[in-house]
């Protein structure tokens, strides 16, 4: 299991501007990212679906969240992205409701970089329901409407969800990112080759490898789209 429990890197967080020295130029299948063994279903349509499974307390989510995001607007709507809070241990749970319920206030985008600022940074603890409410408090949330929905039946179904989720992409570590429910890859993934250079080397690497992954899908639904008027003629 890859836990990451090393101290959150000084890396530089302008990925984007990904030189071809810095990642993988042609991504390779079991290197730089790796295909499901069972394609998972996925419900965004003709959009690509990416899904980030993550840990708060992980500083390398962290480190990438800023870069991933950033890496999320630039894609528009040629994907749905998606966040899935994992559980590899009982004490992760708190963090999963902290995610669910600021998801359903629809405060995810303004609330995970404090998050990750507070956990990371200012080295507060926000991962028990104390300190999660304590936290909360001071963001100036709604305090009854949060408590509602975060022990709400609601949050606890979602939960359930994030656990089969877990367990069906197999994921072992975080960050990682799945790709049209048939890809996995991140930093360590698409990095393994570069353990020398720094972090944001690596996820620079990952940056590119969904790049290359999105692409090759839009392609491929591209020419299923192409091909559906020459089955509908065939038939006639």
């Amino acid at each position: 299991m890859r836990l990451f429990r090393h101290a959150l890197a000084a890396i530089s967080l302008g990925l984007l501007a990904v030189s071809a020295g810095a990642s993988p130029a042609n991504p390779q299948n079991g290197t730089d990212y790796r295909t499901l063994e069972q394609a998972q279903p996925t419900d965004s349509g003709k959009k690509i679906e990416v899904t980030e499974f993550f840990w708060y307390s992980c500083p390398h989510c962290a480190a990438f969240d800023p870069s991933l995001s950033a890496w999320v607007k630039k894609q528009g709507d040629k994907i749905v992205f998606k966040q899935v809070p994992v559980a590899f241990r009982e004490s992760f749970i708190p963090q999963q409701k902290l995610y669910y319920t600021l998801e359903a206030m629809g405060k995810t985008a303004e609330m995970n970089p404090k998050i990750f600022q507070a956990i990371h940074v200012d080295h507060q603890r926000v991962d028990t329901d104390k300190t999660i409410l304590e936290f909360i408090e001071k963001q100036g949330i709604d305090k009854q409407k949060f408590l509602d929905l975060y022990n709400s039946f609601g949050i606890q179904t979602k939960i359930r969800r994030a656990s089969q989720l877990q367990e069906a992409y197999k994921i072992d570590g975080v960050p990682t990112i799945a790709i049209d429910g048939r890809f996995l890859t991140s930093p360590s993934i698409a990095g393994s080759s570069m353990a020398n250079q720094p972090e944001s080397m690596q996820q620079a690497a990952s940056l590119q490898v969904m790049d290359h992954l999105v692409a090759k899908l839009i392609a491929e639904k591209g020419s299923e789209k192409a091909a559906e008027p020459a089955k509908a003629s065939k038939k006639k």
